[in-house]
């Protein structure tokens, strides 16, 4: 066995082990190509790719449209699936939220990857 595999870089886990080209975690079954890691810069150090609903890379300033109605707290009515974000900016936020913007009517607001789709 090679004492040298990566950790997994979805969960930490340490006990990961080769399965041909790749190296897999037993934990939460992700697979990833080590050489792919390497030329990254060592991982996270590297650009995060960040994808929409369908699995379009979405990048700064792209416009996006909502694909599922969404709840807003505090205001009564909510986001409709459809409405069209522009501009927007891609971040390293909390609970998954990965896109912050600025929608019409609501004002500054984070979203989900999961639930835009590119424009």
């Amino acid at each position: 066995m090679n004492e040298n595999l990566p950790p997994c870089p979805k969960c930490s886990c340490a006990y990961t082990y080769e399965m041909n080209a790749l190296v897999v975690c037993p934990e939460c079954g992700h697979e990833w190509v080590p050489a792919e890691s390497a030329a990254e810069g060592g991982g996270d150090s590297g650009e995060q790719v960040v994808k929409d609903a369908v699995g379009n890379v979405l990048s700064d300033g792209d416009t996006v449209t909502v694909v599922k109605a969404l709840k807003v707290k505090g205001s009564p009515s909510g986001i409709k699936a459809g409405t069209k974000v522009r501009n927007i900016r891609l971040i390293d936020g909390v609970d998954g939220h990965d896109i912050d913007c600025k929608i019409d009517g609501f004002g500054a607001m984070q979203l989900k990857s999961s639930v835009v789709k590119k424009a």
